[in-house]
């Protein structure tokens, strides 16, 4: 009995030894599944970050690929730019050439001007002494008739005496 007694001493303590390993176990078990329910969370919180995380990178990307886009538009609106710049630079000289041209050519004019009225004026001198020139012509044509026929009747005259 001795026996069974201390078998069942024994038995009680295994027993007292499993039934404290078992609330050990729950209460690590309890634990472990907290932990478990709170990595599930944490993991679903970094799931959504995540996602997140992966929209904010499409945007990023889209933003960066719109920049680029804007930056090569901004690249060729530079380029045009500068021809347009370089024209306007060139149309610029070519005014200023055209304004050198058109002054001295209306320099010139004005000279042709006053070189025209001043042979205009030599023309009517010119005109006016024709004109007297042919007046004493006129004239002289006369004296001259006038004398070639004195001449004549003084020939007349000679020849009859």
């Amino acid at each position: 009995m001795d026996k069974i007694k201390e078998r069942m001493n024994a038995l009680r303590l295994e027993a007292d030894d499993a039934h404290e390993k078992n609330e050990e176990l729950k209460a690590k078990l309890k634990t472990l599944e907290q932990e478990n329910l709170s990595k599930e969370q944490e993991i679903t919180s970094l799931n959504h970050r995540n996602q997140l995380l992966e929209e904010e990178v499409e945007k990023l990307e889209s933003a960066l690929k719109e920049a680029k886009e804007a930056a090569n538009s901004s690249a060729q609106h530079d380029t045009q730019n500068e021809a347009l710049q370089r024209r306007v630079a060139l149309l610029e000289q070519e005014a200023e050439d055209n304004e050198r041209v058109l002054r001295e050519t209306n320099e010139k004019l004005r000279q042709t001007d006053v070189k025209g009225d001043h042979y205009e004026r030599k023309v009517q001198a010119l005109e006016t002494e024709r004109d007297s020139w042919e007046a004493k012509y006129e004239e002289m044509a006369k004296k001259h008739a006038e004398l070639q026929k004195d001449l004549h009747d003084l020939e007349v005259s000679i020849s009859n005496v």
